[in-house]
């Protein structure tokens, strides 16, 4: 299982990887139209779709490497079994609202399938055509978080710590 869940989440960053690749695609060809004199319509919403895409299927990953931003000040401070107790507490809590996040994305997705809804600038794209990597991005991101209470609960966590704070200047 243990796996399967980390090639889920490696599998999510690379494809969001491709969807920058294409962003970085989509940025060129929009500059270099302004620079040969020509148009291609619906260049900037289509970065934007990329954009969005990458960001949400890059989510799960981002916490399982332990990037995303934690105030820890408090958990600084507590040890043993309140420490413990108040990351059960806070994963619970990320994983019941991440759970709502996906829920309500892919409900969003379905009804704009269901209501033909389209993109308001003139590439007429059918939004829910972009939505579903938000859609996938938020229930990888609720399986990532679930998966992060368990460890958490059964005691077989590792506690990741970012190097960034490091690399500061």
């Amino acid at each position: 299982m243990r796996k399967a869940l980390d090639a889920l989440y490696d599998s999510a960053a690379a494809l969001a990887a491709l969807f920058m690749v294409g962003l970085l695609g989509m940025v060129l060809l929009s500059i270099l139209g302004r620079q040969l004199h020509f148009h291609l319509p619906g260049t900037d919403a289509y970065a934007g779709y990329l954009m969005a895409a990458a960001g949400f299927l890059a989510l799960a990953h981002t916490l399982k490497r332990g990037e995303h931003i934690r105030v820890t000040l408090v958990l600084s401070a507590l040890k043993g079994r309140w420490k413990r107790g108040l990351e059960i507490w806070a994963f619970g809590f990320a994983t019941a609202l991440s759970s709502m996040f996906a829920f309500y994305s892919c409900r969003l997705a379905w009804q704009s399938h269901t209501f033909h809804d389209i993109s308001t600038s003139n590439d007429a794209t059918p939004l829910w055509i972009p939505q579903i990597a938000m859609a996938v991005g938020t229930v990888i991101l609720a399986i990532a978080f679930l998966d992060e209470l368990v460890l958490e609960i059964s005691g077989k966590r590792v506690e990741r710590s970012s190097d960034e704070a490091l690399r500061n200047e």
